[in-house]
This record gives C-alpha cells, structure tokens and sequence, in this order.
C-alpha cells in the first residue's frame, strides 16, 4: 500500500511512517547538496538563521539538470546521500524533519535522526527523467553563486519514495539484508 503524505512532516505523520513503506510526498521540500550544506551548518554555528525555515522540512539530494522547454526542472535524481552525513546532525538539532537521497546513512545519522525524531527516504536512482514530472514548480531561494549547487524550493505532487530509516529505529536497508540472508546449515 501506498501512503500519501503532505509536505511538511508532521509529528502525527512521523509517527505513523515504517521502514518499507512506499509514500507519495506532495507539498514543499527543499533541495540541497554538499555545498549548500557547509554553508548552512556554519551559518548555524555563526549563530545566523538559515534561509529558509527548516523546522519540520525535508531537504531532498539531488543534482538537478536544466529545464526543457516548458517544465519546471530537468531530469532531478537523488545523489549519494552520505556526502551529507557530516553536515546532517546539526541540521536534525536546527529542526530538520527528513532527508531523501540513495544510499546507506551513517550510524551517527541515524542516531541523531531517531534522537531528533526524522526520516531518511529513497528515492530511485536513475529515475531522474520520470521524477521530475512530480515537479510543479522550482526557484532558486539561496546561494544562487553556487550553481547546481544552490538551495532549490520545490513544489511537488506525488513525489515517490521509500521510506528506509523510521523514528523508531527501523532500518529497511539491515532488514531487508537479515530478511534474506542465507542461513548456513553446517
């Protein structure tokens, strides 16, 4: 079954998402990647605000393409997300409710996410052509100076994704290792 969830995250829609769920996200989130990041945590730890409200948000990775004519966005997949693992913590403390990208996040990612009480979604490499149709809307919002790089507001409807780490400690990508792991008979 597929779960429809609005954007933003609340703690009403946290609780009730499970590792292995499939989701379609329609609302706001945000785009930012390595660079973007450095800037936010040390503006953080500057004591500045971010440029845009964090609180409760979802920071999708991703390396967009140009536009074709008459869309929003070019092809938008998800880049490794554990490029972002050393700049994530702070952010889940500045309010950050989840993260979409691919790939394993570290120990210290998850106990910071399940501590500040945040989702890690997938999103399907490769399927950067057809997500970008969930795309409605794009605009650069900050650091415009750092090209595809820069922080993203996205409008999106339908935006699909699983949902790997939980607020309760599930972890889809050890589950589903454990699930079929073959067990030795001798």
């Amino acid at each position: 079954m597929v779960k429809k969830v609005k954007l933003p995250l609340t703690e009403e829609t946290l609780a009730e998402l499970r590792a292995g769920d499939n989701v379609l996200l329609s609302g706001i989130l945000y785009v930012a990647r390595d660079a973007a990041h450095k800037r936010m945590v040390e503006a953080l730890e500057r004591g500045e605000s971010l440029p845009f409200d964090i609180k409760g948000q979802t920071l999708y990775y991703m390396g967009p393409s140009p536009a074709p004519p008459g869309r929003p966005i070019g092809s938008a997949g998800p880049t490794t997300s554990a490029r972002m693992d050393m700049y994530t913590p702070r952010l889940l403390v500045a309010g950050l409710k989840g993260m979409i990208g691919k790939g394993v996040r570290s120990a210290e990612v998850k106990g910071a996410m399940k501590k500040h009480q945040a989702v890690y979604l997938a999103a399907i490499g490769g399927a950067g052509a057809l997500i970008s149709k969930t795309i409605i809307k794009s605009e650069v919002i900050a650091y415009q100076d750092l090209g595809p790089e820069a922080i993203l507001r996205l409008e999106v409807k339908h935006f699909p994704a699983t949902v790997i780490n939980d607020i309760h400690g599930g972890d889809l990508y050890v589950e589903g290792k454990a699930k079929y792991r073959r067990k030795d008979n001798g």
